[in-house]
């Protein structure tokens, strides 16, 4: 069953998932059978190994409630999820283009206007898809309100869904169990048998690069450094734990923030490109970090 992230995700990483995939533990699938990602965000990692290995358990979790809204809406009602991008999409791709930027900006409006509580709301996560599919590379950033302001992107005829994706996604996460909350919401979980891949909000490279907020929740060096004790106590706990950030010596040698704060764990740096800058000519190759225990 061939699966895709349904998303287009600002930091995703099937850019580099073939320098990732041969860092997954040699033990998975046979002594590693759970596995965990506390930052799910496009899930480009989770997808790949829920499709390759054949495990008892996973766990996938995050902090921004309209993405896990979005992930148990495919989960436990993908029919009426598909009828609303269905509806939304036919009506999107007759408008002219300025007429599409309208409705984009209706169709933010509204989806600003619904509230989650505890149950699953079916039309915010079809809004959710329809909005991350046209706005400006696939960002989603919010302000001190929560409310979603990415403007409109410069679309033709931009592709919202994939049926078939999303039946088979659907299909694949009936096994998974969907957590929100910050990262220490899966600790719990962790045993020795678990692999745990982390892709947390990236360390900014420089003071003014740092344009996204993912969430309403700020995740500056302080928890950079929590995250770093949290990753100590998987260690612990006997789990495998793999990492990816933001590599600071792009932008100056003597910072060794991340090397000091892993120097018990094995640091690779591996070369990927820089998908999301206002200035074309600013984008292009970059070293990441790849961090690990085992």
């Amino acid at each position: 069953m061939l699966i895709k992230p349904f998303l287009k995700w600002a930091g995703g990483k099937g850019q580099i998932l073939n320098k990732i995939r041969p860092l997954y533990p040699k033990e998975l699938g046979s002594k590693i059978n759970k596995y965990i990602e506390p930052f799910i965000g496009g899930g480009a990692v989770f997808f790949d190994v829920v499709t390759n290995y054949k495990l008892d358990t996973y766990i996938i979790n995050d902090i921004n409630k309209e993405l896990i809204n979005t992930y148990k809406a495919i989960q436990q009602d993908i029919n009426s999820l598909l009828g609303y991008l269905s509806n939304i999409t036919s009506y999107y791709k007759q408008l002219s283009i300025d007429d599409k930027d309208l409705f984009y900006y209706s169709i933010r409006k509204k989806y600003n206007n619904i509230i989650i509580d505890k149950s699953i709301n079916i039309e915010k996560a079809a809004l959710f898809i329809f909005l991350n599919k046209t706005c400006f590379n696939g960002l989603y950033r919010v302000n001190r309100n929560n409310q979603f302001n990415v403007p409109t992107g410069k679309y033709k005829n931009p592709t919202i869904y994939d049926e078939e994706n999303l039946l088979n996604i659907s299909q694949i996460l009936q096994k998974v169990e969907i957590l929100c909350g910050d990262f220490s919401t899966v600790y719990n979980h962790i045993e020795s048998n678990t692999f745990i891949y982390i892709d947390p909000p990236y360390r900014p490279l420089t003071k003014t690069s740092s344009f996204t907020n993912y969430s309403t929740y700020l995740f500056d060096d302080k928890e950079q450094i929590r995250l770093s004790t949290f990753i100590n106590e998987a260690d612990k706990k006997g789990a495998y734990v793999l990492a990816s950030n933001s590599d600071p010596k792009n932008t100056s040698e003597n910072d060794l923030f991340f090397d000091e704060l892993y120097r018990t764990k094995n640091i690779i740096r591996i070369e990927a490109t820089r998908a999301i800058n206002s200035n074309s000519l600013k984008r292009g190759k970059i070293n990441e970090l790849l961090i690990s225990n085992y």
